[in-house]
C-alpha cells in the first residue's frame, strides 16, 4: 500500500468509527496517524480527507443520491462513507480523478464486495464527468426550499441554518447567514494560550488580535513547544480564552476570593482560570461530572503551580451545597456545540432540534446553582459553545426573571472589549443584554456566548 493509499486508508476508517461507533474525530484521528506511521504530509493528507469529508457530508448525499439515483438510506453504509470519501476527492480536491476513483473503489470493494465496487465505480465516474459547480447547480435545483437550498449547498442541517439565522437576526446580521456557512466549513488555524504569569508566548509567534494571551506559531510543531513548556502553552481557541478571562477581569480581584469552575472538563478555560488565581491570590476549584473529563481536567491543571481540587459531582448538586459561597463562578454549560462546527464537524449530523429542550432545561438548573453558590457582588460567567438563542439569550432571561432585582447583567461586550487587544466589534443584541456573542466568520473564533450576572 502507497503511503498516498495509507492516508485514505486512516481517513476511511476514521470516518466509519464517527459513524458507525459515535466516534470523535478529533480524537481518535490523531491515535490513527500515529498508528499508520504516516509522514507529515500523509498525516495532513489524512487530515484534510477525514475532516473535509465530514464537513461537507451533507452536499455529498445529495451528489451521491443523484449520481445513483437512490436514496442515501438504500446504500450499504460501509460503501457510503467509501463513496463519500471519493467524492470529496472530486470536488473539493486537486487529487487527480483516476486516483480519487480507483482508491474509493477499493476500499468499498474492501467494504462490500465485488458488487459494492462495481456500484461504486459507475457512481463515482458518474460525478467525475460533471464539474464542482455543474453539480452545485443541480442540488440547489432539488431543494424544496431556500432554506433546504442553503442546507444541501453548505452542508448543514435545516434547523441549524434556521437557528444562526435567528441568532445573527438578533445582531442585526442575518445578512452574514452564507459566511458563517462557508466559515463552518474552513479547516480553523490552530491557536495557542500562554498561561498569564507562567509563560511566554514564543518570539517567532504572532499574537492573536483579541486576547492578550493567545498566539499563533510561525512554524514548527504545536505539540513540541507543549512539551517543552510543561504544559503552561497548549491548544486553546481565542474565544474560550476571551471567555475564561471575562470572568476574571470583569470586576478588579480582591485577594482572597474563591472561584469556581462548574462544569470544568475538558480543562482548558480551567488552566487559564487557575493561572489568572495564582497571580492575584484567589483560590480555584473545579467539578466535573464525568471521571474521564475530570481526569483530563487534573492533567490541564499540571503546569500551574496551584492546588486545585476537582470534584466530581452534579454540577447543580456541587453549587446547590455551598451557598453563597463563592466570587465567581464559570457555567460552561454543556450545549449542542453549534459554535465549534468547524473542529468538531461530526456534530451538526449528531444533534437534533428535538436535543435543544432538554439542554437548555440543564442549563437553567446549572445557572440558577450557580447564582444560590455567589456571594452577594458575586459574579457568574454563563458560557456556551453555541450562539442558539435558547440556549443563550433564553436561558439568561428565564434565571433573570426567576431571581428579579437580587441578579444584575454586567455587559459583557464590554468587558470582552476592555481586555481585548483590538476592538472586537461585538454587536448589541435585539433583547437589549449585554450579552457578547463571537463569530467564526466575524472573529475566527468559535461561536462563544458569554454573559455576566452578579448577584446583588
Amino acid at each position: 500500500m502507497s503511503t498516498v493509499a495509507g492516508a485514505r486508508q486512516v481517513a476511511y476508517d476514521t470516518i466509519r468509527a464517527v459513524h458507525e461507533s459515535d466516534a470523535y474525530a478529533n480524537l481518535l484521528l490523531p491515535t490513527s496517524i500515529g498508528r499508520a506511521g504516516l509522514s507529515t504530509s500523509d498525516a495532513a493528507l489524512a487530515t484534510e480527507l477525514t475532516y473535509g469529508t465530514l464537513r461537507r457530508q451533507g452536499t455529498y448525499d445529495a451528489v451521491i443520491s443523484i449520481a445513483a439515483d437512490r436514496g442515501i438510506p438504500e446504500i450499504d453504509p460501509a460503501v457510503l462513507d467509501a463513496l463519500r470519501l471519493g467524492v470529496h476527492q472530486l470536488l473539493s480536491t486537486r487529487v487527480a480523478s483516476h486516483a480519487a476513483v480507483n482508491e474509493s473503489v477499493e476500499l468499498a470493494r474492501s467494504a462490500g464486495g465485488r458488487g459494492a465496487a462495481g456500484f461504486s465505480n459507475a457512481v463515482l465516474r458518474r460525478v467525475s464527468r460533471d464539474t464542482p459547480g455543474d453539480w452545485m447547480t443541480r442540488i440547489a435545483e432539488n431543494a424544496r426550499s431556500d432554506d433546504e437550498k442553503l442546507g444541501l449547498l453548505f452542508s448543514h442541517p435545516v434547523w441549524i441554518v434556521r437557528a444562526f439565522r435567528r441568532a445573527l437576526a438578533a445582531e442585526g446580521r442575518a445578512d452574514e447567514l452564507e459566511a458563517l456557512l462557508t466559515a463552518d466549513n474552513a479547516a480553523p488555524r490552530v491557536t495557542m494560550v500562554a498561561l498569564p504569569g507562567l509563560a511566554d508566548v514564543p518570539e517567532d509567534s504572532r499574537a492573536t488580535p483579541f486576547s492578550p494571551v493567545g498566539f499563533r506559531l510561525g512554524g514548527g510543531d504545536p505539540e513540541s513547544v507543549i512539551r517543552e513548556s510543561d504544559g503552561r502553552v497548549r491548544v486553546q481557541d481565542e474565544g474560550s480564552q476571551l471567555a475564561a478571562l471575562a470572568l476574571t477581569r470583569a470586576l478588579p480581584v480582591r485577594p482572597g476570593e474563591r472561584w469556581l469552575d462548574l462544569c470544568a472538563g475538558p480543562g482548558g478555560k480551567t488552566a487559564l482560570l487557575a493561572a489568572e488565581a495564582l497571580a492575584h491570590g484567589a483560590a480555584l476549584e473545579a467539578n466535573e461530572i464525568s471521571p474521564s473529563r475530570a481526569g483530563l481536567v487534573r492533567r490541564a491543571l499540571e503546569g500551574v503551580p496551584l492546588d486545585v481540587p476537582v470534584s466530581e459531582q452534579d454540577g447543580r448538586t456541587r453549587a446547590a451545597e455551598a451557598p453563597g459561597t463563592y466570587d465567581r463562578i464559570l457555567v460552561d454549560a454543556p450545549c449542542t456545540g453549534l459554535g465549534a462546527l468547524r473542529r468538531r464537524p461530526e456534530a451538526r449530523w449528531r444533534k437534533a432540534p428535538g436535543d435543544v429542550p432538554e439542554l437548555t432545561e440543564l442549563q437553567r438548573e446549572l445557572l440558577h446553582a450557580a447564582v444560590v453558590a455567589l456571594k452577594p457582588g458575586g459574579v457568574v460567567a454563563y458560557v456556551t459553545c453555541s450562539p442558539h438563542l435558547a440556549e443563550t439569550s433564553g436561558v439568561v432571561a428565564d434565571v433573570r426573571r426567576e431571581w428579579g432585582a437580587a441578579l444584575e447583567e454586567l455587559s459583557a461586550r464590554d468587558v470582552v472589549t476592555a481586555i481585548s487587544d483590538a476592538d472586537p466589534g461585538l454587536s448589541p443584541q435585539a433583547d437589549g443584554s449585554g450579552r457578547a456573542q463571537l463569530w467564526p466568520h466575524r472573529h475566527n473564533t468559535d461561536a462563544m456566548s458569554i454573559t455576566l450576572l452578579r448577584r446583588v
